[in-house]
């Protein structure tokens, strides 16, 4: 019997199995993939703090993001240029390869090309059904399976009230740009779409994505022919490959622990409900998880009134910033084109970019929103749906 196994191989997985190894327990990791961090599904893009913070693999990076382009549902665009590098773009097969190398090195056990499709609570354990014969049994089990509901659902967690489609390629381009941030119904409906420039030793590249409700592969499809011609994309359109497509949680699922079990990351629903950025909500949450879990395990009490003592933990570290952000997403979804646009007018006359540059942080979103929200005029823009009318411009002497 191992103490822990880990469903899922990706970083908060890796990093939760590599933390728990080097306290001294036998961990068994399983990936349904051939290898970790393949396929690719998110943009790949972490804040440079959370390099030191986790001790996270450099060798990863491949390029810095410094200034970002809105555009408008009208077209305007608003150009943004953070005082210094906050965010870097990664690979993310060679991060999750070096996160997997750490957890093998603390004495991990990793198991890749292993499904788990059911799992049990017993009184001496966690059972995994590993594919259609194979079993595993532990003493504990960390649920880091990403955005796939079906176990949580069985062992009574639940899922995500909140849900966004995501679309997503990496394209070979002429030059390197900024990133691009693209709103309006038209173009991605109750979400936005992306562009970030990669830079690899082969050339420049750029992923481009969106994320919406419903069916995201239409409006992919229609974004790239938008921002095609002006990135100077290097592939036909008739050759363009079918993008990697995901269902992405935005809100945490009602429990994220029961008897035996911590759901981590995305398998909680734990990410940035703005944007539905997992990487490093995971590797916190992945923290947290362990610092409940090892104690846990050296007094072998392990059921869920003790284990109770991750959600309080993740919670109190980011519960009230997914709090605002889930805010900001319910106010969004209400907004018009028109809305959207008065916004852009205000970021130009106003006041709202020094907000912006005083509360703006990759990884905080919460002193932001609260800012804005209490700004006079952008609230007047944000909550004018409630009055039923058309956008106001109102500014502050008003």
């Amino acid at each position: 019997m191992h103490d822990v196994a880990v469903v899922g191989g990706g970083p908060g997985g890796l990093y939760a199995a590599q933390l728990l190894a080097a306290e001294g327990f036998d961990v068994a990791l399983f990936e349904e993939h051939a290898t970790s961090g393949d396929p690719v599904h998110c943009t790949g893009v972490i804040a440079c703090e959370a390099f030191d913070e986790f001790n996270l693999p450099r060798e990863s990076v491949l390029n810095p993001l410094q200034t970002v382009r809105f555009f408008a549902p009208s077209g305007d665009t608003i150009q943004y240029t953070t005082a210094h590098v906050e965010a870097l773009a990664i690979d993310r097969l060679v991060f999750d390869r070096r996160l997997g190398e750490s957890a093998v090195r603390a004495g991990a056990r990793i198991s890749t090309g292993q499904r788990v499709t059911a799992i049990s609570v017993e009184p001496r354990g966690v059972r995994l059904t590993l594919g259609a014969t194979g079993s595993c049994l532990a003493r504990a089990c960390v649920l880091a399976c990403g955005a796939n509901y079906a176990l949580q659902r069985r062992i009574g967690l639940g899922m995500p009230s909140v849900f966004g489609q995501s679309a997503q390629l990496e394209l070979p381009v002429a030059d390197r740009g900024n990133v691009e941030v693209h709103f309006g119904r038209t173009v991605a409906p109750n979400g936005f779409a992306w562009v970030v420039p990669i830079e690899r030793p082969a050339g420049a590249f750029a992923r481009v994505g969106l994320m919406c409700d419903g069916d995201a592969a239409h409006p992919f499809r229609r974004f790239l022919a938008r921002i095609g011609e002006r990135w100077s994309i290097q592939v036909a359109p008739d050759e363009v490959p079918r993008p990697r497509r995901k269902m992405l949680p935005l809100a945490p699922i009602p429990r994220t622990y029961t008897d035996r079990l911590l759901a981590i990351g995305d398998a909680g629903g734990i990410v940035k409900a703005t944007t539905g950025g997992g990487i490093y909500y995971s590797l916190v949450s992945a923290a947290a998880a362990v610092d409940v879990l090892a104690p846990a395990l050296r007094r072998d009490a392990l059921d869920a009134r003790v284990l109770r003592a991750y959600e309080t933990s993740w919670r109190a570290r980011l519960g009230e910033e997914i709090d605002a952000q889930l805010q900001l997403r319910q106010v969004a979804r209400l907004l018009s084109d028109g809305h959207v646009d008065a916004l852009f007018e205000l970021a130009r006359t106003d006041g709202i970019m020094p907000i912006v540059r005083r509360t703006a942080r990759f990884n905080q979103h919460r002193a932001l929103i609260l800012a804005l929200f209490r700004h006079p005029p952008a609230r007047r823009v944000l909550f004018d749906h409630l009055r039923g009318g058309a956008p106001r411009l109102a500014h502050a002497a008003d």
